[in-house]
């Protein structure tokens, strides 16, 4: 029987990217939160998915909107990945602009898209949140904020 723990464990030994994933709530104000678990899933048509806890404040926000941002973080970026990993934490509104479809993105990422949300299945103790990109964007050409064995890292070159 594989634990929780051990399976924690083992997963940290896969890099992955980070993401901040953002929508906006029925009053129209931003929300959002750090994300890992991010992949591309389809090229045709074009599909993405996210998975967010189903202990998630904000998980309505995300069923309700119909469709999220995300912000693909650079190396520079790990103050805006920490401030979104934390529940409720003050997010100033100069930190985002609005994509073309009015997702809030992140400024000064490597690249930001924008979702409509195709389905939501469940998966365990999360949602898996299945995106048909509406909009994609590189931003700007830097090194990506990895996170790796429990910490974030840095490409070497």
């Amino acid at each position: 029987m594989v634990t929780s723990d051990r399976f924690r464990q083992v997963m940290g030994n896969f890099a992955t990217g980070i993401t901040v994933v953002t929508t906006r709530d029925v009053g129209g104000k931003p929300y959002g939160l750090t994300v890992n678990s991010f992949t591309s899933v389809s090229l045709h048509p074009i599909l993405v998915l996210v998975c967010l806890d189903n202990k998630l404040s904000g998980l309505q926000a995300f069923k309700d909107s119909k469709h999220f941002g995300v912000s693909i973080l650079s190396e520079h970026q790990q103050d805006l990945s920490r401030l979104f990993a934390k529940k409720d934490s003050e997010r100033p509104s100069a930190i985002y602009f609005e994509g073309k479809l009015g997702m809030p993105l992140l400024r000064n990422s490597l690249a930001v898209m924008e979702c409509e949300i195709v389905a939501v299945y469940a998966g365990g103790d999360h949602q898996i949140f299945l995106g048909e990109v509406q909009t994609a964007e590189v931003l700007q050409l830097d090194h990506p904020l990895l996170y790796f064995r429990g910490k974030y890292r840095v490409l070497n070159q």
